[in-house]
């Protein structure tokens, strides 16, 4: 009897289909905290009305193409380990669509103040990590239908980044109009695998470590090797260069502690413009975006008197994700800090600088390499990261250091033709990002069927007033 459930342990311990959470992931897990939920959000806004259970039967005929969406997080005993994906056997589609009105006056205002209320919350832990609002009733927000609808999804950071977040959009919804009419397939039966128990997920870390005791030496060598590498290489181009590669970042309002208030606005502007504007300038579309968020910023904080005299700082997600590999839901992000010029007025040599500095960032990623970056996250133990992460909450550790950057300014490229829901076209894409103590400001860049947003992310204490911030992000355009 004993060698059966010591085998069984052993079989469980063994089992490559229960897979564990990556320490990149888990960095947005043990940033949680009452007021930084670590979701990311995305509200859509659909052409005209369509039933709520219509619009439910389609998401539950597409969750065997979302695996993830029917699982939920099991702990290893004493958080000793990162934790494990493994199937809700409680998986209830109920527990994560909501039907709700637009009150009056059923405006972009209300939808904004209503879409910052369901950001606000954090999701359940303990079920799978993903929300869906399904708003009736804009019936006075411009250039949109009467009676049209929204839809604002929460998926937790932990599930997906932004490429992936781009591939559940493709499951969701479809390409061609004409697909009106098509019924949807009948939902898949669910059958969830058995919950491991707390020895077996032990024993699973345990092996994991004995496999490869030496993973955690054997990175930092890797990644000392490569930063030494990419430091030479500096040093050979010339001292010049060297210089202009140091950060002095400086301390900004948008580096203190944040409410649990979200709060949020957005520009929209012409892809061609910014096209025909890369083409002139011959820069990167990525240099433009920080160009404009740039000059917003530098209004904003100009116009409260906040302005530093050194340059901020930008925190650049890079996707590291392999051509066809949008699908798989996980993060596969680097990260590129970028001197944003706020302290340059004109706004060519603001994006002069800012495409130098972008340059000088690529030769110093790519000195590193992204993959080893992301690796070291894997080498920290999730006990010590989950401590780590409190601490620094807890007794605002941000107050005796300066900030290692002061925004961070993603640009995500979506689809480029028309998107559709049961025949009726999807108009405009915005996506919230969380924020955090100490960096209370997030601003992403969305491309969608020729138009691009800038959905500016921050909290009530630090940014109120996110509408007008929008506005300068557009003069700044302009």
């Amino acid at each position: 009897m004993a060698k059966k459930i010591i085998k069984d342990l052993l079989q469980d311990a063994l089992d490559i289909s229960i897979q564990q959470v990556s320490g990149q992931d888990a960095t947005f897990l043990y940033a949680e905290s009452p007021s930084s939920p670590m979701h990311v959000a995305t509200l859509t806004i659909v052409e005209g009305s369509i039933e709520f259970n219509d619009f439910k039967e389609i998401v539950a005929s597409k969750l065997h193409l979302i695996p993830k969406f029917r699982k939920r997080l099991l702990n290893v005993p004493l958080n000793l380990d990162y934790p494990y994906w493994v199937d809700d056997p409680n998986f209830d589609i109920d527990l994560h669509i909501n039907r709700l009105k637009l009150p009056d006056p059923s405006n972009w205002k209300t939808l904004r103040e209503m879409t910052s209320a369901i950001f606000s919350s954090p999701l359940d832990l303990r079920r799978p990590l993903w929300s869906i609002s399904f708003i009736e009733g804009l019936d006075e927000v411009s250039q949109v239908p009467k009676g049209s609808i929204a839809i604002v999804s929460k998926i937790h950071h932990v599930m997906i980044d932004g490429s992936s977040g781009v591939g559940i959009m493709g499951i969701l919804f479809d390409k061609n109009k004409e697909d009106k009419n098509k019924k949807p397939a009948p939902t898949r039966p669910y059958e969830p695998e058995p919950l491991p128990d707390g020895i077996s997920l032990l024993l699973k870390s345990s092996y994991g470590f004995f496999k490869n005791p030496l993973k955690v030496p054997k990175l930092i060598g890797e990644t000392a090797f490569s930063l030494l590498k990419g430091k030479m290489k500096s040093q050979l181009n010339s001292k010049k260069s060297i210089h202009k590669n140091s950060f002095s970042t400086p301390k900004t309002i948008f580096n203190e502690s944040v409410s649990p208030r979200r709060t949020w606005g957005t520009a929209i502007l012409a892809f061609d413009r910014i096209n025909t504007l890369r083409k002139i300038m011959d820069v990167s579309v990525n240099d433009l975006i920080l160009a404009i968020c740039a000059g917003g910023i530098r209004k904003y904080l100009e116009e409260k008197e906040k302005l530093p005299v050194q340059p901020l700082v930008a925190n650049v997600p890079i996707s590291i994700r392999v051509k066809g590999d949008k699908q798989k839901m996980d993060n596969q992000i680097s990260n590129m800090l970028v001197k944003i010029a706020t302290h340059i007025k004109d706004p060519i040599k603001r994006l002069e600088y800012i495409q130098e500095q972008t340059n000088m960032g690529k030769s110093r990623h790519k000195a590193v390499g992204a993959k080893a970056l992301s690796k070291m996250a894997d080498a920290v133990p999730f006990g010590l990261a989950n401590l780590a992460a409190g601490l620094y909450t807890r007794y605002n550790i941000k107050e005796f250091h300066r900030p290692p950057f002061n925004v961070t300014i993603t640009n995500v490229p979506g689809p480029q033709n028309p998107l559709y829901l049961k025949g009726h076209k999807i108009v405009g894409i915005f996506g919230l990002t969380p924020v955090l103590d100490g960096f209370g400001l997030i601003i992403a860049a969305f491309s969608y069927n020729g138009i691009v947003s800038i959905t500016t992310t921050s909290d009530a204490k630090t940014m109120p007033d996110a509408d007008k911030f929008s506005r300068y992000i557009r003069e700044s355009a302009n």
